[in-house]
């Protein structure tokens, strides 16, 4: 999809369909308003017979409006005047694609620019705008016979006044980085098992070294990881046939001497729960396990396709998690890169067991900061749904920053605590620290596991097992969240 931005009088242009916003009262806009002069009160009189009430994300499509070069207009409900939120703002976007893409049109004019939506700026209305349409346009249909028929429309311009033009400009290449990293994120995701295993995700980096310059890769095999003496992830792969991987990812971006931020992700591209086996109903979408791992492919996209000027290093632990004759068995106690020994009381709690071993390993960076993502904790679910990712971290002015990035990328995480009194839940009377603290609190000390493998560096955790992907039904499969949020941490970085 190509998107342009174009300063002009709606009523003058000539496009397939012309998209106008209608508040609730039938109060038409500014570019209403002229469409409607243009064609002679056209507008006015189709909603004096109320066939649209305003409210958010109603739509009536117009065609052949006199005195108008647009074959059509879309009038598309956009609730009560200065009073529309970020989640109402996408509901409006997205209704205005749906019917776009059943129109015959190969392109869209959409003059949207002044609405109001609340704390936000012409660039930030434009990101969430573009990004909405970029990601609503994502198929994944690689493994169907009959592939989803691509839809005609192939440009959209969006309208902006001339003084904002260079700020929704920005705000829409953004916005396409984001959403292209997105979509990275959401195909990894959402392959099979069979095909996306840890030493296919190591091909995936090189193909995308291949692909944008700067990035370089290195990937380990199991021999590297034995001599690194990361015996806790080497646990966790022991039981499949399939050989872990841990994916290093390096952008120059910065100056030479400035410290890099670190993304860590936890890339368990299917997870059986190994000895600890989980219930069979549901267990397919365990696939979607590497979905941290994923989102730092996304994040590296936009950044790569962003070129920003920071360095930035990616850490990707992927092993498979099964049941066999060879697999760690709970009561197993094993030695970490770091030398803490873990006692392993549960198999399915291997998150934090490949993760702990690529937070040792990313000191060697002497980072600025380190943020792991991982789907960890089903606990997490229970505490915030599947609508905000969790947070915790071991520096407050991080944990603000992300949180900050969360609210305007609108991809939001919420922090939990990581008290001391958590810590105590961990102890074990075998070995240094057991990896799973018991029923109470089980996000809060799954972090608090991490936070003892991370005390040299600035540290935050993402917990995104409710919001890497969408469980049952149709609409199952990856979201490609928190890569708007990473990106968006890393853009404020970059300033």
């Amino acid at each position: 999809m190509e998107f342009l931005v174009k300063s002009a009088s709606p009523e003058t242009l000539k496009t397939a369909t012309l998209v106008v916003a209608v508040s609730e009262g039938r109060k038409l806009g500014n570019a209403a308003k002229a469409v409607d002069a243009a064609s002679g009160g056209a507008i006015s009189s189709l909603l004096k017979r109320g066939d649209l009430a305003g409210k958010v994300g109603q739509t009536l499509l117009l065609q052949n409006l006199p005195n108008l070069k647009a074959e059509r207009v879309l009038l598309v409900g956009a609730g009560k005047e200065r009073e529309l939120s970020d989640r109402q703002y996408r509901k409006l976007v997205s209704a205005v694609l749906g019917n776009l893409k059943n129109l015959g049109g190969g392109d869209a004019v959409l003059a949207l620019g002044e609405l109001a939506v609340k704390g936000r700026n012409a660039h930030g209305k434009a990101r969430l705008l573009v990004e909405t349409l970029a990601d609503g346009l994502y198929v994944f249909d690689r493994y169907k016979s009959q592939k989803t028929e691509a839809p005609k429309l192939k440009k959209l311009t969006l309208l902006a006044d001339k003084a904002d033009a260079a700020a929704v400009e920005l705000g829409a290449k953004e916005a396409q980085a984001i959403a292209n990293g997105m979509a990275l994120t959401r195909d990894l995701g959402n392959l099979p098992p069979n095909v996306c295993h840890p030493s296919f995700l190591g091909e995936q980096a090189k193909a995308l070294a291949k692909e944008h310059k700067g990035l370089k890769v290195e990937v380990l095999d199991e021999k590297k990881l034995h001599e690194l003496g990361m015996g806790s992830f080497l646990a966790v792969a022991q039981g499949s046939d399939q050989p872990p991987r841990l994916i290093v990812l390096q952008y120059n971006g910065g100056k030479k001497d400035e410290a890099p931020h670190v993304l860590v992700g936890k890339g368990i591209t299917f997870d059986t729960g190994g000895i600890s086996l989980k219930p069979g109903l549901g267990m397919d979408e365990m696939k979607f396990d590497m979905c941290g791992a994923a989102s730092v492919f996304g994040t590296f996209r936009a950044v790569l396709e962003l070129q920003l000027p920071i360095n930035l290093v990616g850490v990707m632990a992927c092993a498979e998690n099964m049941p066999s004759g060879g697999a760690t068995r709970p009561g197993d106690i094993v030695t970490t890169m770091s030398g803490q020994t873990v006692e392993i009381l549960n198999t399915d709690a291997e998150g934090r067991l490949v993760l702990c071993d690529a937070l040792t390993y990313v000191e060697r960076f002497k980072p600025a900061s380190v943020v792991d993502i991982a789907t960890l904790t089903g606990a997490c679910i229970v505490a915030l749904g599947s609508n905000t990712s969790g947070l915790m971290g071991n520096n407050d002015a991080l944990i603000r920053q992300l949180l900050k990035a969360g609210e305007m990328a609108d991809d939001r995480a919420w922090q939990l605590p990581l008290f001391d009194e958590y810590q105590e839940q961990l102890d074990s009377p075998f070995a240094d620290i057991a990896n799973i603290g018991g029923p109470k609190a089980g996000t809060i000390t799954a972090g608090c596991f991490l936070s003892r493998f991370a005390k040299k560096f600035h540290w935050a955790h993402l917990d995104i097992a409710g919001t890497a992907w969408i469980s049952g039904g149709k609409e199952k499969g990856a979201t490609g969240r928190p890569v708007p949020l990473l990106t968006q941490y890393l853009l404020d970085r970059a300033k």
